[in-house]
C-alpha cells in the first residue's frame, strides 16, 4: 500500500501464488479507506457489492462512500443472513441479479460479509461469465482469519457442507478489525474457534499465547485482535502457498471439520449450531479421538476443551440444542467429506497441541465406537 493508505498498526500478509498472488490488508479503520485499496484493481469504475442484511444495515453506507470517493460506481445486492443462504437457490438468484446489474468480465465483485457471503459471492464470481475477479472484505472474525483467505468458494448440498464450489482466488483482501466490534458475542466466539485452530494444528507457541491473551481478544483489544488475525492469516497463507487446491498439506486446515461438518449437516445448517461452534466441538472430538487411539497424551483434549470453553464456545455435542441423529447417521454424513478418498475416511488427528497430521483410511468401526461413546457423555 502507498503511504497515504498505510497507517501505524496496519499489517500486510502476502499470499504467494505466482500470477494469482495477492495481499491481505489488516488494520483498524480500513473500510473508509477501501476505495484507495480497490481503485488500482478496477478496469472500469463499476462493481457489485454482495452483502447480507445484517452487514448492509451496519456498514454498507461506509463502503459505498469509500468507493464513490474514488469515482467507482457500485450496486448493492443484499442477501439473507445465515448459513442457509449458501444454497443452489440463492446462488442462482445472486447470479441473475449480478447479470441484471450489468456485471461483465472486466468488472469486479466485492464480497462484503462473513464466511457465508464470501463463499457464495466468490463462487458466483468464479462461474459468472466463466469468471469475474472479486475482492474480499470480511466482516466476521471467522471470515477474517479463515474463509476469506485461500480462494475456497462454494455452497452447501443436502449431502454435506461446501461440496459444490471452486477455487477462485481474490484480487485482494481488506480486513478491517474494527468491524468486529459490531459482532454479537456468539459470532465473535465462533470465529475465535478458527483462530485457536491455527495454534492447535501447528503452532504451540501461538496456542500458549492465546491461552494468556484470549480475554483481550474477546474484549476487542485492538493490538491483541490484530496480532491474532495476522498470525492466523500468515499461517494459512503459508499452507495455501504450498498446496493451493488441497491435494496435501492444506487438509490440515480442516482440523475438527470432519466431525464438525457432520454436526452442521445434522442440524440443518441452522442457528442451532454456527460453523465455528461446530469446529470447536469437532476439534475437541479430534483430540479425544486421538487420545482414544493412543496418539497423544491423556488430558490434552481436556486442556483444549477448557480453553475453548473459556472463550464461550461449546465443546461437546450434548450442548447442541435439540436431538441429534444416531452415530451411524453421523458416520454416513462423514463419508461425503471432501477429504474422503475412494470412500475411505480421512481425519486430521493430533500427536499433541501444535502437532496435527493427516490420517488416511481411518477404520470406520473405530470412528463409530468413538462416536457412540462420545455422544453418550454429558
Amino acid at each position: 500500500m502507498s503511504n497515504s493508505i498505510t497507517r501505524q498498526g496496519d499489517s500486510t500478509v502476502h499470499v504467494a501464488l505466482g500470477a494469482r498472488s495477492y495481499d491481505i490488508h489488516i488494520g483498524e479503520g480500513l473500510l473508509p479507506r477501501a476505495g484507495d485499496i480497490i481503485a488500482p484493481f478496477m478496469k472500469r469504475p463499476l462493481t457489485a457489492i454482495v452483502t447480507d442484511t445484517n452487514v448492509a444495515a451496519a456498514h454498507l453506507a461506509t463502503l459505498e462512500r469509500a468507493l464513490a470517493g474514488k469515482g467507482i460506481r457500485s450496486t448493492a445486492i443484499i442477501m439473507p443472513a445465515g448459513e442457509s443462504t449458501k444454497s443452489y437457490q440463492h446462488l442462482a438468484d445472486l447470479c441473475d441479479r449480478l447479470l441484471a446489474a450489468g456485471i461483465e468480465r472486466r468488472d469486479r465483485i466485492i464480497a462484503f460479509g462473513g464466511g457465508v457471503i464470501g463463499d457464495l459471492a466468490g463462487f458466483a464470481a468464479a462461474i459468472l461469465r466463466r469468471g469475474v475477479d472479486f475482492i474480499q472484505i470480511p466482516t466476521s472474525l471467522l471470515a477474517q482469519v479463515d474463509s476469506s483467505v485461500g480462494g475456497k468458494t462454494g455452497i452447501n448440498s443436502g449431502h454435506g457442507k461446501n461440496l459444490i464450489g471452486a477455487f477462485h482466488q481474490p484480487l485482494t483482501v481488506i480486513t478491517d478489525t474494527s468491524l468486529l466490534s459490531s459482532l454479537p458475542r456468539r459470532e465473535l466466539a465462533a470465529g475465535y474457534a478458527e483462530v485457536a485452530k491455527y495454534g492447535l494444528l501447528g503452532d504451540t507457541a501461538f496456542f500458549e499465547w492465546l491461552e494468556e491473551t484470549s480475554p483481550l481478544i474477546m474484549r476487542g483489544t485492538p493490538d491483541a485482535v490484530i496480532r491474532a488475525v495476522r498470525i492466523s492469516c500468515e499461517a494459512k497463507a503459508r499452507i495455501v502457498a504450498e498446496d493451493e487446491t488441497e491435494t496435501g498439506v492444506r487438509a490440515l486446515l480442516n482440523l475438527g471439520h470432519t466431525f464438525g461438518h457432520a454436526l452442521e449437516a445434522a442440524t440443518g445448517y441452522s442457528q442451532r449450531l454456527l460453523h465455528g461452534e461446530a469446529v470447536a466441538i469437532g476439534m475437541v472430538q479430534a483430540f479425544r479421538f486421538s487420545e482414544r487411539l493412543g496418539l497423544c497424551s491423556p488430558g490434552t483434549a481436556e486442556r483444549v476443551a477448557a480453553h475453548l470453553k473459556s472463550a464461550g464456545l461449546p465443546v461437546h455435542a450434548s450442548q447442541i440444542p435439540g436431538d441429534l441423529p444416531p452415530p451411524a447417521t453421523l458416520l454416513e454424513i462423514m463419508r461425503q467429506d471432501k477429504k474422503a478418498q475412494g470412500g475411505k475416511l480421512t481425519f486430521i488427528l493430533v500427536r499433541g497441541i501444535g502437532e496435527a497430521f493427516i490420517a488416511q483410511d481411518v477404520p470406520e468401526h473405530d470412528v463409530l465406537d468413538f462416536l457412540t461413546g462420545d455422544l453418550r457423555q454429558r
